[in-house]
């Protein structure tokens, strides 16, 4: 998922979650706010040329998802936005992508405007796979792209990360695997991929678990990564300068809040540190304001922890 407005401990696959919240506004076409980089991108995936022909198909989507997850995310344009691309170590997974065989993981995918951005950008597909908890997510990703499992061939794999039939947690690996990894197409669960990923992207996803949870999902993640030098997970989610519960209102009279758990700069270190130890990873954060004032629903200043924890 894509948007720090999402309630704490609501998961992104639940069908009723924005519902149960309490949290489902009209959508509003006034949101719709691509850049340039975003336009030329999403004209050039789904051969649409003209801006209105653009915003139509792309308006048409996100009513489709909205009916089905009344997300702030999808109501916000969320899915549209090039996150990866946009991270301070994004060259450095394309030149990954380009000197080894070195498979990228997107968790918690969404539409998976992000795999193919890096795709786009010269990652190999061939080394490309991608998960998350809802398929349905994925396939409206299709309609949002105009492609088919045939025309785009990366592998999806649906399911919980929290659930150890798919994901077994395991500690770091540190030595060098003496098997070969599985074909991507063949992958069932991300067990299978335990200590094989070079990058993990992992956006606005942690942000909406409470911290033990997203302390869990670290643990998780870690045993998927290779153990050679440069390998990495990074990505954004909400945070915060002081680490803690945040609280906010999402029609500004208090009526409606919604909370979630952020880890600041130092704390989101720390954590990594804890599971790999000090002298095996480099941690880099930054806390970036978000601009919010675009929907008056909004009600508060967001910061966006951007992050990144590569092996020495």
């Amino acid at each position: 998922m894509s948007d720090p407005t999402v309630p704490q401990g609501v998961a992104p696959g639940s069908d009723t979650a924005g519902r149960r919240a309490g949290i489902a506004p009209p959508l509003d076409p006034s949101l719709y706010r691509l850049d340039d980089e975003e336009v030329a991108f999403f004209k050039q995936q789904t051969g649409i040329d003209g801006d209105e022909g653009l915003r139509e198909h792309i308006m048409k989507v996100q009513t489709e998802a909205y009916e089905l997850y009344p997300y702030p995310c999808i109501r916000r344009f969320g899915f549209t936005q090039l996150k990866i691309s946009r991270l301070p170590v994004y060259d450095d997974i394309l030149k990954l992508g380009k000197e080894r065989d070195a498979i990228l993981l997107d968790i918690g995918c969404c539409f998976g405007n992000d795999v193919r951005k890096a795709i786009a950008d010269g990652y190999p597909p061939k080394n490309v796979i991608a998960s998350d908890v809802e398929p349905a997510f994925w396939q409206l990703g299709h309609r949002l792209f105009k492609t088919s499992p045939e025309s785009f061939q990366v592998p999806f794999i649906g399911g919980d990360a929290f659930d150890p039939t798919f994901l077994q947690p395991a500690p770091p690996a540190y030595a060098p695997l003496t098997t070969s990894a599985p074909a991507l197409s063949s992958v069932t669960s991300l067990t299978m991929l335990q200590g094989r990923v070079s990058a993990i992207h992992a956006s606005s996803l942690f942000h909406l678990f409470e911290e033990e949870k997203q302390l869990a999902l670290a643990r998780a993640l870690a045993g998927l990564l290779a153990p050679h030098r440069g390998a990495m997970l990074f990505g954004s989610h909400g945070g915060a300068p002081e680490k803690g519960i945040v609280t906010w209102s999402l029609d500004g009279s208090g009526s409606k809040q919604v909370s979630m758990f952020c880890h600041s700069p130092e704390s989101w270190r720390e954590m990594w540190e804890l599971i790999f130890g000090t002298d095996k990873v480099q941690v880099d954060t930054e806390l970036q304001p978000i601009n919010s004032s675009s929907d008056p629903l909004v009600t508060r200043v967001f910061h966006l922890l951007v992050w990144s924890v590569k092996r020495l």
